[in-house]
């Protein structure tokens, strides 16, 4: 999927909360903290996140050396453990971003598992979790040639995955609303350079006026999504500005 950046990315960190509902209180980072026995609020919770993750922590291995098979099989049981009930009320967090608790408690995870054959210890009564979340959800691609050091790697499959996630929920709503059409002419995915607004007005039986008006609540509307998204994994306003910078940073590199 094609992921937008500029100029749709640009303004997204100085814009207001996206409503009264835009509750830091209720983010699924902050459920898992307050749920420290693992229940079932706190595990919905953690296998969402997980389901946002698992991306940037398998390309966080495959740029650490890691075979693809064996990448994504330290990827199921390292996302297997985070889900079971115990393993993850041993190693409870301090308050902070998930995605850096996710990449500490890997690299622990990995130094545990030094010199250990992983299938050997597979079962127990818990089946691995499966990385097939979505049909769109590929793989993702790993070119030695682009340098990236594992960090990097992770970080930035982290700020494709929000984004990809943001877009996928705007197409939703516009589908939803019978707007399809106009999302895939004017959404983040990115505007055709050889149609004019008037010659995608006169398609969409929209006035050159009317489509000015749809990019900018459509690109509203996706920063939004973005600012959500992120927010879920934060527990304040500071941290939420910080982590859109960061994202920003990212997709400029």
């Amino acid at each position: 999927m094609k992921i937008a950046r500029s100029p749709v990315l640009e303004p997204m960190a100085s814009e207001p909360n996206p409503g009264p509902g835009f509750a830091f209180a209720t983010t699924r980072w902050s459920v898992i903290l307050r749920v420290k026995e693992g229940g079932t609020t706190g595990a919905a919770a953690l296998e969402s996140l997980c389901h946002s993750y698992w991306r940037p922590l398998y390309a966080y291995l495959l740029r650490s050396g890691y075979s693809p098979a064996d990448a994504e099989d330290h990827t199921q049981e390292f996302l297997a453990r985070l889900l079971r009930r115990n393993s993850f009320s041993k190693v409870l967090p301090e308050r902070g971003r998930f995605r850096n608790f996710l990449l500490v408690s890997l690299r622990h995870f990995l130094a545990d598992e030094h010199d250990k054959a992983l299938t050997a210890r597979r079962g127990g009564g818990v089946s691995p979790i499966s990385l097939d979340w979505g049909a769109d959800e590929d793989i993702p691609p790993f070119d030695p040639a682009d340098r990236l050091t594992p960090e990097q790697g992770f970080e930035r499959q982290w700020a494709e995955t929000v984004l990809s996630h943001a877009q996928e929920k705007l197409r939703a709503e516009c589908v939803a609303n019978g707007r399809k059409a106009v999302y895939e002419a004017l959404g983040p995915q990115g505007i055709d350079p050889d149609e004019t607004y008037q010659q995608i007005g006169s398609r969409l039986g929209l006035s050159e006026e009317g489509v000015k008006s749809a990019v900018f609540r459509l690109r509203r509307r996706y920063r939004e999504l973005i600012r959500a998204e992120v927010a879920e994994t934060v527990e304040n306003e500071t941290e939420l500005e910080e982590e859109l910078r960061h994202l920003l940073r990212i997709m400029e590199d």
